[in-house]
């Protein structure tokens, strides 16, 4: 791991900490998004975890650039793996169907596998979530199987209904909301993702670990998903 510091703006650093996205990134991540909250305290105004990142906004009135250079040394000195914070395990319930999902049969197609071997193949895996962004709740999670693969389209939806699960280069995820967006969708979860209920909001926090649950078209009205069918992207 090679640390380096690299200016956003006048009151913003990032700390790059990888170049490469990796689950085993996270242990990492976590302890070193702990310790700099410890160390900038109430000056801290914001910290953005990403897959190899963590962006330090912090309180210009209190801090210069060279203190805040010099708490983030002092913060990752002799840094540690974040072995014993285990984020929490979640399964979302999620109905596969190309009415719903209409990538789904060409990424079987791409693949070289059936649409039952998809659905398998990325519902028995546990996903690490790296990071949120893009829109309130959404959660960056991986790493999907290399076979299942697939670039984001090239011309992006200017709506995307909220708990659509899709597919982009090795990423999966779940939209909290309805949006624009351009990843490959393959399937639909009923569960309520982004609530002002929830503390902090977001269901999934970074450090998670997510699987996603098969269910029948029964199952998932009975969990109060919506059925409406999302036109493929031509």
């Amino acid at each position: 791991m090679n640390i380096r510091i690299e200016i956003v703006a006048v009151d913003c650093l990032m700390v790059r900490l990888f170049d490469r996205i990796d689950e085993a990134n996270m242990p990492w991540m976590l302890a070193a998004g702990r310790r700099l909250r410890e160390s900038f305290g109430e000056h801290l105004i914001d910290l953005v975890p990403s897959y190899t990142t963590l962006m330090v906004h912090y309180d210009l009135r209190y801090l210069l650039a060279g203190d805040a250079r010099a708490l983030i040394a002092q913060a990752l000195d002799d840094l540690q793996p974040d072995t014993g914070t285990a984020g929490r395990s979640h399964s979302l319930a999620t109905w596969y169907d190309p009415s719903v999902g209409p990538e789904l049969k060409a990424l079987a197609q791409r693949s070289g596998l059936s649409v039952s071997q998809v659905i398998e193949r990325h519902s028995r895996h546990e996903y690490q979530v790296f990071a949120l962004g893009f829109v309130p709740g959404f959660a960056f999670m991986g790493l999907v199987e290399e076979i299942l693969a697939s670039p984001r389209l090239s011309t992006p939806r200017k709506r995307v209904a909220a708990g659509s699960v899709g597919i982009a280069e090795r990423q999966t995820a779940a939209y909290p909301q309805a949006s624009p967006g351009g990843w490959n969708l393959i399937g639909r979860t009923p569960v309520r993702l982004f609530d002002q209920a929830l503390d902090g909001y977001s269901l999934l926090q970074p450090g998670d670990r997510v699987r996603f649950a098969p269910v029948s078209h029964d199952e998932f009205i009975r969990l109060g998903g919506d059925d409406t069918p999302l036109e493929a992207n031509t």
